[in-house]
């Protein structure tokens, strides 16, 4: 297990730490990056308006949030948080299994962590084809992240 990684599902989600682990264990390598503290969070759209709301004053869903509290990009103290619920809609609308997605969500917000952003085309595109490329050479590493019911 990988010392300053937490992982949380909100009931009735089942996530599997252990499978959670060895993908970041494989991005840390990958990606050159260590972590202080890191908290992935897998919760509801419920919470996650909430917390868009109050932390970011946006009033929309959304899939994933990701905040970083460290100045240094490649060692982590931060926070993701992904809308289980969300990433059931993305998968769904991308023709995925829910597993690639959640292991993309997870991907995108350790992307931002490192500096990453996503707010103008270009960098969407940027962010779009890292993450395609990291789901690529880690596929084997997104079965089994979470239980569907």
């Amino acid at each position: 297990m990988i010392k300053g990684l937490s992982i949380y599902a909100e009931k009735p989600y089942k996530i599997s730490k252990l499978k959670i682990h060895l993908l970041i264990g494989q991005l840390k390598i990958q990606l050159n990056f260590s972590i202080s503290y890191l908290s992935i969070n897998f919760i509801n759209n419920t919470q996650i308006l909430e917390i868009n709301k109050k932390h970011l004053k946006h009033d929309y869903f959304t899939d994933i949030i990701t905040f970083n509290y460290s100045k240094e990009n490649n060692n982590f103290d931060g926070e993701i948080l992904i809308s289980v619920d969300e990433a059931k809609k993305n998968a769904k609308k991308y023709r995925v299994r829910l597993n690639e997605e959640i292991g993309r969500l997870i991907i995108h917000g350790i992307l931002h962590l490192l500096g990453f952003n996503d707010k103008t085309e270009r960098q969407r595109l940027i962010m779009r084809l890292n993450e395609e490329e990291l789901i690529r050479i880690n596929r084997k590493y997104l079965y089994n992240l979470i239980e569907t019911e």
